[in-house]
C-alpha cells in the first residue's frame, strides 16, 4: 500500500540500521526514526543533528515510526500527533545490539550534554 496522503507506505523497507545522515558524516545519535512513507532512517530531534525532521522538511514525508526496539509508535508532523499505526514492513527496530546512544565507538563521552 502507498498512500501519500496518509504518509505512509506499508512496502517501503527501512534505508538501514542507523541513521543515514550521520553514519556517512561519522555522527552519532541518541534514537532512531523511520520515514513511514520511504523508509529514510533518521536521527531524533534529541539528537545533534535531528536528521529526520530535516528530512521531513527537505522531502514534505509527514510521518515517522519509532524505529527503536520495544517502543512502538507513529508521529504525524502535520498534526503534531502521536498515534498508533499500521504495521510497516520488518526490520521495525535497529539491531538488539546497537548501542543506545549510537553507533557504538562514536559517541562521545559528554554525549547527554550534547543533546538538544
Amino acid at each position: 500500500m502507498h498512500d501519500t496522503e496518509s504518509g505512509i507506505d506499508l512496502d517501503a523497507e527501512p534505508s538501514g540500521e542507523g541513521c543515514a545522515e550521520c553514519l556517512k558524516a561519522g555522527g552519532w545519535w541518541l534514537h532512531l526514526r523511520r520515514c513511514a512513507q520511504c523508509g529514510h532512517i533518521g536521527c531524533c530531534d534529541s539528537s545533534p543533528s535531528q536528521h529526520a525532521t530535516r528530512h521531513f522538511r527537505e522531502t514534505g514525508h509527514p510521518v515517522i515510526a519509532n524505529f527503536e526496539p520495544d517502543d512502538a509508535w507513529f508521529y504525524d508532523y502535520r498534526s503534531r500527533r502521536a498515534f498508533d499505526g499500521p504495521a510497516l514492513k520488518p526490520p521495525l527496530f535497529h539491531p538488539l545490539d546497537q548501542p543506545t546512544p549510537g553507533p557504538h565507538g562514536k559517541v562521545p563521552r559528554d554525549w547527554e550534554d550534547l543533546l538538544h
